[in-house]
Order: C-alpha cells, then sequence, then structure tokens
C-alpha cells in the first residue's frame, strides 16, 4: 500500500484505490479522502482518484476510519460512478445544496 503524509494533519492517507463489493450487498472502499454526504440511497466520496458516487437502497455506513481512508458501506448498491474532474466542483455544489 502507499502512503503520504498529510501536511495538515500527522496521519497517513492511503493513495492505493480499491474498490470490493460482495454479493452487491457488501461494498469496501479504500484511498477514501472525505465522506462528503450520505443518506441511505446515496453516498458522495471523495477519493484519491476523484468523486465517487455509490447510489442503492438502505445503505448504511458500516465503517469510517479516516486514518487509513477506508470505507466501509452495507445495504444493495445499484451503482457506482466516477465524476470526472470537470464535473467536481458541480456535483460537490449540489450535493451540498441538498443536505444543508
Amino acid at each position: 500500500m502507499n502512503y503520504y503524509e498529510n501536511k495538515e494533519t500527522p496521519t497517513r492517507v492511503q493513495t492505493d484505490h480499491i474498490v470490493k463489493l460482495n454479493n452487491r450487498k457488501n461494498l469496501e472502499i479504500t484511498g477514501v479522502k472525505e465522506v462528503d454526504s450520505f443518506d441511505n440511497e446515496e453516498f458522495l466520496l471523495q477519493t484519491v482518484m476523484g468523486y465517487l458516487i455509490v447510489r442503492g437502497q438502505n445503505l448504511q455506513l458500516k465503517n469510517l476510519d479516516v486514518a487509513e481512508g477506508v470505507v466501509t458501506i452495507k445495504g444493495k448498491i445499484y451503482e457506482l460512478s466516477y465524476v470526472d474532474e470537470e464535473q467536481q466542483e458541480k456535483a460537490k455544489g449540489f450535493f451540498s445544496k441538498l443536505f444543508r
């Protein structure tokens, strides 16, 4: 695993990005920088590879390890999609308006 030191805080952030989906029910993601927003149907995650949107039904955040950059989501997964760099600010702004 590749790590780099975060200069603002003394934590190590994982630079590898791995997505493991088991039976469309358990999703483990590494290389997560931040969980921007989530509810039982959608998660918006900032990863080392850009923004990742996870959509599904009855989604629950089962594990969040900010120091290691690991997130585990449980529920029925319908869709995983990455937001292109030029769409990142638009997506972040859209989701921040929804979750005020």
